[in-house]
């Protein structure tokens, strides 16, 4: 099986994952404005803990998106640095798509809906179901205010996006019981990695993309702050 270096940044949680054989090991890091500096101490140790180089994996998985603006730019940006050096492939992964992973693995459930805080009175969603372990969208990726949020028949909420929004969540049917501390992970992010790896659909360090789905010309202060210190 291959090995899979995974880093994941697109919340308030930084992570990185070494998945090896059977065995995953993990560090974990919180504080947005540190990522840039956390991810590569982490890999590092990851590393040094199995006795191995960056050359000795196959590809470096990173969380895609969606999620913050400079969460998911710190992770590609270094995963394109690590596979440019060591001449690695990467393998982008939705941050939903571990969320429903995660939380697969969290309740077994077999129909799962994600929803993420994206800020600014909206969430990042999708829906899925899983086919041989692996989740498969009915409901692609969306970014819509709390209120936009339409499941597809039952499905196990999970994300921090129904605490942030309580209010507008409340009475829904589908909220009742979400799970809030389920969240993208570099284990999943390095899971469905090596999935997409044995599927072929490893690309080139310079082809590798972060996934936005908010596109607006106007930003908060924060997020201007955010951008102004990844350019940093």
């Amino acid at each position: 099986m291959a090995t899979i270096l995974a880093i994941e940044t697109s919340s308030e949680m930084a992570s990185c994952a070494l998945l090896r054989g059977e065995r995953v090991t993990f560090r974990e890091s919180s504080g947005v404005r540190t990522h840039s500096q956390a991810v590569l101490p982490m890999v590092q140790e990851l590393l040094a803990e199995a006795g191995i180089v960056l050359r000795d994996c196959d590809a470096i998985a990173y969380g895609a998106g969606p999620g913050s603006f400079t969460g998911v730019r710190t992770a590609c940006g270094i995963a394109q640095g690590l596979g440019f050096g060591a001449g690695l492939p990467l393998l982008p992964v939705v941050t939903l798509d571990a969320m429903a992973l995660a939380c697969r693995e969290r309740h077994g459930s077999g129909e799962v809906l994600t929803v993420l805080d994206a800020r600014m009175n909206e969430v990042y969603w999708a829906q899925y179901r899983f086919e041989g372990g692996l989740p498969v969208a009915i409901l692609p990726p969306a970014l819509s205010a709390p209120s936009g949020v339409a499941p597809a028949g039952p499905a196990r909420a999970c994300g921090n996006g129904f605490a942030a929004y309580a209010e507008a969540f409340a009475g829904q049917a589908f909220a009742d019981g979400a799970d809030g501390e389920v969240m993208p992970h570099a284990v999943q992010v390095a899971q469905l990695g090596r999935a997409a790896f044995a599927a072929g659909h490893a690309v080139p360090a310079a082809q590798a993309q972060p996934l936005y789905l908010r596109n607006k010309v106007a930003y908060t202060k924060a997020e201007r702050e955010e951008m102004k210190a990844s350019q940093a």
